[in-house]
Formats: structure tokens, C-alpha cells, sequence
């Protein structure tokens, strides 16, 4: 028995998610949100079929894959799920560009107009979103989301569940520590630390 597929979150990121897995083939049975005024809709035709504690109490096998944009909601949430035997698909948008050669966790979702170039590695349940770039040699942790239209150069590493906000450049071979955001425009130049949030161009810690 083939097992369903449900997407995680029924906000907007949960629309992109859904129509990326269409364009890929998939079948999307549900969507779980824990608003119950959400229950009883529908999102892009797929239907909000109950919350995440709902579907954790069936203890169902299943597949699933998060439409949450929030880092660190994302990691609570894996967090919340990993006593139910789901399997953690990812998807790549068929019009995105990914090397052969890059590698992707599970839960990890690619969407449309998206570059990875070779020899990167994308942790677990990250996001690269519309249009964003990421180079080659580049080590993503787990958690991160990459917004649309960043650019992220060759051999940076990025720490677990950062935010890089839309429109971030980042030079060659920088470091940005964990859980880290930075402002959408912002030009990185030199290393930040973990868990600051820098903004502008260059880059300047804002707060800690």
C-alpha cells in the first residue's frame, strides 16, 4: 500500500511547496496546520485535513515533507514528529538547476529558478527558495533558508538554521555562524558569528 503524502503548514510557503511537489508528480493526499481554522479548507485544492497533533495521535506511516518558513518552527516541529514513522521526502521544482553532484538531506526543498552548483551539500528541511543561487563547494546546514533571488559565492559555509534574507550576497569562502539572519539586500564581506543579525552593504551586526 502506497503510504500518503501530506505537506506540512497550509500558509502561503505551503501553496509554493505544494505546487512545487505537482510540478515534480507527486500526489499531495493532505496538508496539516496546527491553526484549526484551517481544518476543513483547502490549499490549492489539496484539503487541510487536521493538525500535526491529530496526525502524531494516529501515529500513521507516512510521508511528508514541512511548508513552514520558520527555522527554528521547522526544527520543533521535526522535534514533535520524530517518534511517527514519516519519511522525509525533498523536492527539487523541475525548473531548477542542480548539479549532479550536490547533496540534499532529506526534507529539503528546491524551488523554481534555483542554481546549485557542484560539489555543494545541503543539510536537512532547508529551504532554498525562488531564484536563489548558491555556488559551488558550499556546506548548508541543517535548517537554513536561503530566500529568493540570494547569491551565495563559491566555498561558504553556512551554519544551522540561518536566515539569509532576500536579495543576500555573500563573497567567496565566508562563514555564517548558526542561526544567524541577515537583512534582505545584505552584502556579506567577512565571517559573522552565531545567532547575530546583520544588515545592509556591507554587513554590520545589528544585535545578538
Amino acid at each position: 500500500m502506497t503510504c500518503p503524502l501530506y505537506v506540512i503548514g497550509a500558509g502561503g510557503h505551503g501553496k509554493v511547496v505544494i505546487s512545487t511537489l505537482q510540478e515534480c508528480g507527486f500526489s499531495v493526499d493532505g496538508v496539516l496546520d496546527d491553526d484549526r481554522t484551517k481544518v476543513g479548507g483547502s490549499l490549492l485544492g489539496v484539503p487541510v485535513i487536521g493538525t500535526i497533533d491529530s496526525f502524531i495521535a494516529r501515529n500513521e506511516r507516512a510521508k511528508a515533507i514541512f511548508a513552514v518558513g520558520n527555522n527554528h518552527t521547522r526544527k520543533m516541529l521535526s522535534e514533535r514528529l520524530s517518534s511517527v514513522p514519516v519519511e522525509w521526502i525533498s523536492a527539487v521544482h523541475p525548473r531548477a538547476w542542480v548539479h549532479s553532484s550536490v547533496r540534499l538531506r532529506e526534507g529539503t526543498v528546491v524551488f523554481a529558478g534555483a542554481v546549485i552548483q557542484p560539489e555543494t551539500v545541503l543539510g536537512a528541511h532547508c529551504i532554498v527558495n525562488t531564484g536563489a543561487l548558491i555556488d559551488h563547494d558550499c556546506l548548508i546546514g541543517d535548517f537554513c533558508h536561503i530566500a529568493p533571488g540570494c547569491r551565495v559565492t563559491g566555498g561558504v559555509t553556512v551554519g544551522e538554521g540561518t536566515f539569509l534574507g532576500a536579495g543576500t550576497t555573500v563573497i567567496p569562502g565566508k562563514t555564517i555562524g548558526a542561526w544567524s539572519i541577515t537583512g534582505a539586500g545584505s552584502t556579506i564581506i567577512r565571517d559573522l558569528p552565531p545567532e547575530i543579525t546583520a544588515v545592509g552593504t556591507p554587513a554590520r551586526i545589528l544585535s545578538r
